[in-house]
């Protein structure tokens, strides 16, 4: 009840101060409109803004606010990073890239370069792990940071799980397993959803209806929930063979988020289908392969780029729930959805070392990192398909 009342005071003291700015200001400038026909809102945003700004200031000086001074300091780099990429990349390159890189936004610059770096981290994890991914090299659930006397191990920065296996390198196989099983998925899901779509937009009639429905059927089932029941009569089918039941996973989230593609496919193919050119092609006598792949396909490209990089994301975040709740993928493979709900012990020891309150957020903030990259380059994507300026 005392905070409720807090936050009361504190917002009728903002609103106070909004209206003592939009007054100050205009007596200050002699009444010019720009104070004079402020909105109230907009007078508030600015005392709002000044107010959190001074709080953070406040906060960085607090002894036990690390978390605050962390993500600062990862915003402030992130922003010197992204800025970086992009004078790089007006540099370097061929024409139609440094055009490219000249109208990017810097958040569309930082996600290409989050999502350079998780296919990088991806693709050389075996390189850059120090240990494999389900190697024992250590004792038990050692502290990260390598202090002894904290009890941690300078060979294991991160420290090791509750079976001894290092976290930094499950956390960077967490990246090789993670990303590329959602990135085959989603292209598996594309594959299926796409292809139907257009022949359910180019034959149509009964062949149209059967799809729609079937689709229709599917979606009507909550995903998560769907994708957990077959999940577990798979794990019934593989029994010990890990690889099948990954391998039945891909398949039905797949299937799955294929119905997602199939209506935006199906709907965009609906709008090129009745244009002269494809009546054209049909009058030429060209066949329905030469119909979906020169003639639909490109004109849908735009659309299904910005889809695939949604879908990516739903996927990925779908794997990290089942992999969370355990029919996901399995040990030994790493998992970063998995590693949240096997470190969630770690937030025990907090009063040794921050950093080990900050090992379950640290597979959970690389699944929102990659996410909010993957945003960020789709929103873009879609500002130059549609040809608004900013």
């Amino acid at each position: 009840m005392i905070n409720w009342i807090w936050a009361v005071i504190v917002l009728a003291v903002l609103f106070g101060l909004a209206f003592v700015f939009r007054a100050a200001g205009a007596a200050a400038t002699g009444n010019k409109p720009y104070f004079r026909d402020m909105p109230f809102a907009v007078a508030f945003g600015y005392v709002f803004a000044a107010a959190a700004i001074a709080g953070g200031v406040w906060l960085w000086f607090v002894p036990g606010a690390v978390f605050f001074r962390w993500a600062v300091q990862f915003f402030v780099a992130a922003a010197i990073a992204a800025f970086i990429f992009r004078l790089a990349g007006r540099k370097v390159g061929t024409e139609a890239t440094k055009k490219a890189f000249r109208h990017m936004p810097l958040t569309a610059s930082f996600g290409l370069l989050t999502i350079l770096i998780y296919a990088l981290i991806s693709v050389f994890a075996g390189l850059l792990a120090p240990y494999g991914q389900s190697e024992v090299v250590g004792a038990v659930n050692l502290l990260p940071g390598g202090d002894v006397a904290n009890g941690g191990d300078p060979a294991h920065p991160l420290g090791t799980d509750q079976i001894g296996r290092d976290l930094l390198s499950r956390l960077l196989y967490g990246a090789q397993n993670t990303v590329g099983i959602a990135f085959a998925t989603t292209c598996l899901a594309f594959f299926l959803g796409g292809s139907f779509g257009f022949l359910a937009a180019t034959i149509g009639g009964w062949f149209d209806n059967i799809l729609s429905r079937i689709v229709d059927v599917l979606m009507a089932i909550p995903s998560l929930i769907f994708a957990l029941l077959l999940m577990t009569i798979a794990s019934a089918w593989a029994g010990s063979q890990q690889w099948q039941l990954t391998l039945y996973m891909i398949v039905i989230i797949a299937v799955i988020d294929s119905t997602r593609v199939f209506r935006l496919a199906r709907a965009v193919g609906q709008n090129i289908v009745v244009m002269d050119y494809i009546e054209a092609a049909k009058l030429r006598g060209e066949g329905l392969p030469y119909l979906i792949f020169k003639e639909i396909l490109p004109n849908a490209t735009a659309p299904l780029l910005a889809e695939f990089g949604l879908r990516f994301c739903f996927v990925f975040l779908t794997i990290a729930a089942l992999s969370f709740l355990g029919v996901g993928i399995q040990p030994p493979l790493a998992d970063w959805g998995t590693m949240v709900r096997d470190l969630a012990q770690f937030i025990n020891f907090a009063a040794f070392s921050p950093l080990a309150a900050a090992l379950p957020l640290m597979a959970a903030g690389a699944i929102a990192l990659l996410t909010v990259a993957v945003n960020f380059v789709v929103d873009w994507m879609l500002q130059r398909s549609s040809g608004l300026k900013e």
